[in-house]
């Protein structure tokens, strides 16, 4: 196993044996603190796996960033268009009421004003 950090073994075991422990104990210690910081790094490859991995995620994010342009044009059309149908319509509603209170006529005059301030008496 290549060792990817210097780490002093002989030094690590004599503190261990100087504190107390025996030397199978302090070798024992020693292998698992090599295997453990070696385990815990990130090779090359591993880097590169994840450098990979990065590039695929900030690719796919462009692409989704795309399809999202792509929908809010249709939308904002969608919505140009459903404003102008609207317009029409609100045009022909207000063309037909006005044609209607024109063609409309009282029975009486005068019938505005009773409706609006009573008679005095």
């Amino acid at each position: 196993m290549s060792q990817a950090i210097a780490f002093d073994t002989h030094r690590f075991v004599k503190n261990l044996t100087a504190s107390g422990f025996t030397e199978a104990q302090a070798e024992a210690l020693a292998d698992e603190q090599v295997h453990l910081h070696n385990s815990n790094l990130a090779s090359k490859a591993d880097i590169l796996a994840v450098s990979s991995d990065v590039l695929a995620v900030e690719s796919d994010v462009r692409e989704v960033r795309g399809d999202i342009r792509e929908v809010k044009s249709e939308l904002e059309l969608k919505i140009e268009k459903a404003s102008v149908v609207s317009r029409k319509y609100m045009s022909k509603v207000v063309r037909f009421w006005r044609g209607s209170i024109r063609r409309w006529r009282p029975r009486r005059r005068g019938w505005l004003v009773h409706c609006i301030v009573p008679r005095r008496r």
